[in-house]
């Protein structure tokens, strides 16, 4: 199961701007995060099944990697 960590990257959002990126940044790393452990809650389903779905199986994992290399690149 996926873990969230919390960034304590701190930047200065431009002049004018309300939002702070530090926050912009996290939520954008917890979504990638929940997706990542969705994809790896039906990739442990489908391998409990008894015929799991091989091609399913393969689409699943590329997608985890994508996630957890986007994760990790923050």
């Amino acid at each position: 199961m996926a873990t969230i960590r919390e960034s304590r990257v701190l930047l200065t959002p431009p002049q004018g701007t309300k939002e702070t990126l530090p926050m912009q940044s996290t939520a954008h790393q917890i979504a990638l995060e929940t997706k990542h452990a969705t994809i790896d809650r039906r990739i442990a389903d489908e391998t409990g099944r008894p015929h799991p779905d091989t091609a399913m199986l393969a689409d699943l994992k590329k997608q985890k990697l994508r996630l957890k290399e986007e994760i990790v690149s923050l």
